[in-house]
């Protein structure tokens, strides 16, 4: 049995292929990102996206690797990680993981175990 495993978190996910056409959203993802009844699965993410992101992700398509920002809007501050993903050892497109982030979020600083 196959799990779903972004279904059940609160972080928007969308998976693209290497040609840039939308393959999933998780149920967070189409609610943050589109409007009710809308569905572009199938669509290209770069028609999805205004300049600069859009030439962003072009070239990501091309050349893969991992692109991490935050951005606010309306008072909320989110994490963008866009990352490739692999098919195998076969690069397939990218995914982009979306997640608010709390107002005030702690930051650790771990130091090694002693051995």
């Amino acid at each position: 049995m196959k799990r779903d495993y972004f279904e059940g978190v609160d972080v928007a996910v969308t998976i693209c292929a290497k040609d840039g056409t939308i393959l999933d959203m998780n149920q967070k993802s189409k609610k943050t990102f589109l409007k009710p009844g809308q569905d572009i699965i199938g669509q290209n993410v770069l028609d999805c996206h205004p300049e600069p992101a859009r030439t962003i992700l072009a070239d990501m398509l091309v050349n893969p690797r991992n692109n991490v920002y935050t951005v606010e809007k309306e008072g909320v501050k989110k994490l963008i990680f866009q990352c490739p993903w692999y098919d195998g050892e076969d690069y397939a497109g990218f995914m982009e993981l979306s997640m608010v982030l709390p107002e005030n979020i702690p930051h650790r600083v771990r130091k090694p175990k002693n051995d």
